[in-house]
């Protein structure tokens, strides 16, 4: 499931070819555009030229001179360089052809998808209910924003309208950094508790974005987080799992203690 760390590695793609004219766009699956249609993408896009794209959450959101182009990879997107001839997946439902190769949109599932926006003000209206970027929130604001909250921790940070870019994996790896329990009320934490939620949330992303990914270490989590009865691989201690707001949360009962 892309979550902040992925969505930063599909920015970076797009954005070393930036500035190349875009020759044709081929829509193989109109079922992934939203709120607009393959002829009128192809005819926005044709022949312009992205610009630096920028991320929020886990929306990617590209200019292309005039018109923006809006990317929201769902459970199973994703945004790839190939060369021209390369053959193509069936799951890549949108194509970006430039001179020396092409930029896919592939998505097995379509939950989420494609969207244009006229110009940058209608692309801020589209964002315009997410909350701060989690890789860019102030620890002050971030207290702020968990304090006013009482929901549970887990259902808090995956919340878009509080806090974008954190899913499962992220929520779940950083709860176990802090030694906070998910299940815990967000407006109960101490400051203490809530400091160590954002040092976490800091080294998790730093790591993250590097590997372009959550990814599966041996002294993480997401390292144990699969097998039926992992261990924590900080304590050994058996892992717990439950379903909050329909996501398995996982953590350990050891280390995180109700």
């Amino acid at each position: 499931m892309p979550e902040l760390p992925d969505v930063e590695g599909f920015r970076r793609v797009l954005s070393e070819h930036t500035g190349e004219p875009i020759r044709a766009v081929r829509v193989h699956d109109p079922g992934i555009l939203r709120g607009t249609s393959a002829r009128r993408l192809a005819a926005a896009l044709r022949g312009h030229r992205f610009e630096q794209p920028r991320r929020h959450g886990k929306w990617l959101i590209a200019p292309a001179g005039g018109p923006v182009l809006m990317l929201h990879f769902g459970m199973t997107g994703s945004l790839s360089w190939h060369p021209p001839h390369e053959p193509r997946h069936r799951h890549d439902r949108v194509v970006w052809q430039f001179d020396d190769g092409e930029l896919r949109f592939r998505d097995m599932r379509k939950l989420q998808g494609i969207r244009l926006a006229d110009d940058e003000r209608q692309a801020e209206r589209v964002i315009g209910d997410l909350g701060p970027d989690a890789r860019d929130v102030s620890r002050e604001r971030f207290d702020d924003l968990l304090s006013r909250r009482r929901g549970r921790l887990k259902s808090v940070l995956t919340d878009q309208t509080v806090l974008a870019g954190l899913g499962n994996l992220l929520a779940d790896e950083i709860c176990w950094r802090a030694r906070v329990n998910p299940q815990r009320a967000a407006n109960d934490l101490n400051e203490t508790e809530r400091a160590a939620l954002y040092q976490a949330m800091r080294r998790v992303l730093r790591e993250s974005i590097k590997a372009e990914r959550v990814p599966p270490r041996d002294t993480w989590l997401t390292g144990a987080r699969d097998e039926p009865d992992g261990p924590c691989p900080r304590c050994g201690t058996p892992l717990s799992r439950r379903r909050i707001t329909g996501r398995t949360t996982v953590w350990c009962p050891g280390c995180q203690p109700a």
